[in-house]
């Protein structure tokens, strides 16, 4: 393994402070519905939300963002633009925030404060990596995360939790490569109980997650 994908596993390891944790992406209200309660319901979900949502449309900003001479600030704007809802958007903004605030810590680097892709994006421009490792290391950070809630949330086991994460790593080499030679008319999104899950949320009187 090379310096720069050591450095790319760092940036997107669940250490790193994004403050990730905290962000349930919707999980919360689903688990509180009854429609996620196991592995086979979480792996449904989250194979929707990886290949139809938001894993889709943040692995094209992200191909894009990666390309010369692309326009950062307006494929920012266009990320913020894309969100459904207000809790989505800080999600990505703050998480975003937090990112860059650290990548510029370590490196010295001035990152402007990004939607989460966009941000990756741009601290990742300067790593000698093949744009598909960087677009499949964000979506098993994306993963990983979302499964760690479920098996703390749900609850479910680690064994289950993480042959779900296994699963549906496996979509992942594939999907890089589309969203590597995707545009940006293939951006879209068509995760519906997913997105109302995240608007339910936002009025959730008693409440584990920020999202």
């Amino acid at each position: 393994m090379t310096p720069d994908a050591l450095t790319l596993q760092h940036w997107l390891s669940p250490a790193f402070p994004t403050g990730a944790f905290v962000y349930s992406h919707g999980l919360e209200q689903v688990v509180a519905r009854g429609e996620v309660t196991d592995a086979e319901t979480l792996e449904f979900w989250l194979i929707d939300l990886l290949c139809f949502g938001t894993g889709w449309q943040d692995s094209v900003l992200l191909s894009l963002a990666l390309s010369e001479g692309a326009a950062l600030d307006q494929l920012d704007a266009f990320a913020m633009a894309l969100q459904p809802c207000h809790e989505r958007l800080i999600e990505a903004q703050e998480q975003g925030a937090a990112f860059a605030r650290t990548v510029g810590q370590i490196t010295g680097r001035d990152l402007p404060a990004r939607m989460l892709p966009i941000a990756v994006a741009e601290a990742a421009r300067g790593l000698d990596l093949p744009r598909e490792m960087v677009i499949a290391a964000y979506l098993q950070a994306f993963l990983t995360n979302l499964v760690t809630i479920a098996i703390r949330h749900i609850p479910l086991g680690q064994g289950a939790g993480h042959g779900v994460l296994a699963r549906c790593l496996a979509r992942v080499p594939e999907l890089a490569q589309d969203a590597r030679l995707a545009q940006i008319d293939a951006l879209g999104s068509s995760c519906l109980s997913a997105d109302l899950a995240a608007m339910e949320h936002e009025t959730k009187e008693v409440r584990l997650f920020r999202t």
